[in-house]
């Protein structure tokens, strides 16, 4: 199993859980739902628990780009090897040796 392999699998299991920190976090806009109360939402603990899963969702995301970056520079590394093994299959094809010296005329057409 390459890096490469690893990286898009560790990728994959950090957007699953970003995605997951992100459904669970309440809307904090401030649109027509707070004009009718809706601000009164935040009581006891509740402040505590958004402070963490707003640090959760920096840090995944964070880790996220770190993960990408890191997965490129080991699809660089994994192509150079495998780069010569196809340049060394590719046969030249020989160019043809009987090329026309004078190209045949066309006869003009009168097209009035």
């Amino acid at each position: 199993m390459s890096t490469f392999n690893i990286f898009i699998g560790l990728i994959i299991l950090v957007c699953f859980l970003l995605v997951l920190v992100v459904m669970v976090q309440n809307p904090k806009g401030g649109g027509l739902s707070s004009s009718f109360g809706g601000g009164a939402q935040q009581l006891g603990g509740v402040q505590k628990t958004t402070d963490f899963l707003d640090r959760s969702t920096w840090v995944l995301a964070g880790l996220l780009l770190v993960l990408i970056l890191l997965s490129n520079i080991s699809l660089n590394d994994n192509q150079t090897a495998s780069d010569s093994r196809l340049l060394e299959d590719v046969t030249e094809q020989p160019i043809p040796d009987a090329v026309p010296e004078t190209i045949p005329e066309v006869p003009a057409t009168d097209n009035n």
